[in-house]
């Protein structure tokens, strides 16, 4: 096969490039290291987007991971719903609360950081089932909120979040900003991660909504399994820098 330099091609296509051209780049480990963890990007979004639209038909208006969302409910509610205020900021102190959680074990974790914080984000997920079985509704929610604070710390770069994966306006921003610089002559393909964050949350809001309506909380169950499928398959990829710096190629930059 002839080899293709990595200078010929644009940066975006360095790491999409065996998702869309189905080549492989013998020269570049990195090149399908990055297509695959922003693959992995999305179907965590999509996960997320699963709870997140479960959560919302639980709490009949609130979120478990759009907590822009929810700091407007809780504004709204002190001026005359202190009840919805109330959930409201639970919710944001759990997710919070999942935040440092999941901050704390990605640090002791080290190279194993994003199977270890997967796993941790499926057990909160399979616990939150199980305690809405037991306990009076509310814990199970706010249980769902710390599991989405947590899954926002498996991509880090430098001690950073690189992707949030619950939060799309500012995904939206970048997708908007490549797309301009796309049709300005700039990198014909650098939108492209974007707009798959932003498919995979809502195709997976989809399915949570069917699920839902089908199984009512016990859909849960689903989501903490294929959190622990996302654990495998990140733990398939092997370890990363724990404080990787950026090279100034894209795609390189987010561990």
């Amino acid at each position: 096969m002839r080899q293709i330099g990595r200078n010929a091609l644009p940066a975006t296509l360095c790491y999409w490039g065996p998702v869309i051209a189905g080549r492989e780049d013998e020269e570049s480990t990195m090149t399908r290291y990055g297509a695959r963890i922003w693959l992995l990007a999305a179907a965590t979004s999509a996960m997320a987007g699963y709870v997140d639209a479960v959560g919302f038909l639980k709490l009949g208006g609130l979120f478990v991971s759009f907590m822009s969302g929810n700091s407007t409910r809780f504004a709204v509610g002190l001026a005359g719903d202190p009840a919805v205020a109330r959930m409201a900021i639970w919710l944001l102190a759990a997710f919070v609360g999942g935040v440092v959680a999941g901050t704390v074990i990605a640090r002791v974790a080290g190279s194993w950081r994003k199977p270890i914080v997967l796993l941790a984000v499926g057990g909160l997920l399979a616990l939150a089932a199980w305690v809405d079985l037991l306990v009076a509704d509310g814990w199970a929610t706010l249980l769902m909120a710390a599991a989405m604070g947590c899954v926002n710390t498996t991509f880090q770069r430098a001690g950073e979040v690189s992707i949030g994966v619950t939060y799309m306006t500012g995904t939206l921003v970048k997708f908007g900003q490549r797309l301009a610089d796309a049709l300005m002559g700039g990198d014909r393909w650098g939108w492209v991660p974007y707009l798959a964050l932003w498919l995979g949350l809502v195709g997976g809001a989809v399915a949570g909504s069917v699920a839902y309506r089908s199984f009512g909380m016990a859909s849960i169950w689903g989501a903490a399994s294929f959190a622990v499928a996302l654990a495998l398959l990140a733990l398939s990829f092997g370890p990363v820098e724990p404080s990787y710096v950026a090279s100034g190629r894209a795609g390189r930059n987010v561990q």
